[in-house]
C-alpha cells in the first residue's frame, strides 16, 4: 500500500455482535500509526464510560517523550454509527468532527485485545487490557492487520521503548 492517505472502507470488516457494555473501562495503547496527535507519546491508554444519554465519554491518555513526561489527555465522545451490535462507532475530539472508530478485530470471549482503524491506511491501533500481548496474540493481530492492507512495519511500540 502506498504512503499517501488512501481511503478504505471498513464497514464490512467490523466485528458483529458488539456489545459495549463489555468495551468499557480502560484500554492500553500496544502499537499505533505516528501521527500528529499523539506524535512523542508513551504509554498511551483510552478510557470508554457509557452516559445515560447513549453515547460514550473517551479520555486518552499518554506521557510525551517518556513515562515520566508530562501527561497529555484528549476527552472526547463516540457514538455508534449505526447498528449498536456492530463495532462502528463515530469518535469526535472537536467540536461535531467525527471520525470513524472500526473495531476489525476482538477477543469476543473477554474483550482483552481489539484492533481499531478508521477510513484511511494512516490509522490503526492495537489495543489490550494489559500493556502487553502475548506473541501468539500479537502475531495474529499483525496478521490481521496486513490483510486489511496496513504496512505493519510503520507501527510504534509505545510501551516497549522511549519514542522521539
Amino acid at each position: 500500500m502506498s504512503s499517501c492517505s488512501q481511503k478504505i472502507h471498513f464497514e464490512d470488516q467490523a466485528v458483529k455482535d458488539f456489545d459495549i457494555n463489555k468495551y468499557l473501562g480502560t484500554w492500553y495503547e500496544i502499537a499505533r500509526f505516528n501521527h500528529s496527535f499523539e506524535k512523542g507519546l508513551v504509554g498511551g491508554s483510552a478510557n470508554y464510560v457509557l452516559e445515560e444519554n447513549g453515547k460514550v465519554k473517551v479520555t486518552n491518555k499518554g506521557f510525551r517523550g517518556s513515562f515520566d513526561g508530562k501527561e497529555k489527555i484528549a476527552r472526547g465522545k463516540a457514538k455508534f454509527a449505526g447498528d449498536k451490535t456492530v463495532g462502528h462507532l463515530k469518535v469526535s475530539f472537536f467540536l461535531w468532527f467525527y471520525a470513524n472508530y472500526y473495531i476489525v478485530a476482538l477477543d469476543k470471549e473477554n474483550y482483552n485485545y481489539a484492533l481499531v482503524c478508521s477510513n484511511s491506511n494512516k490509522y490503526l491501533w492495537i489495543l489490550a487490557r494489559n500493556k502487553t500481548l502475548d506473541k501468539e496474540t500479537m502475531d495474529n493481530l499483525l496478521l490481521r492487520a496486513k490483510e486489511l492492507g496496513f504496512d505493519t512495519s510503520k507501527l510504534l511500540y509505545p510501551f516497549s521503548k522511549k519514542m522521539e
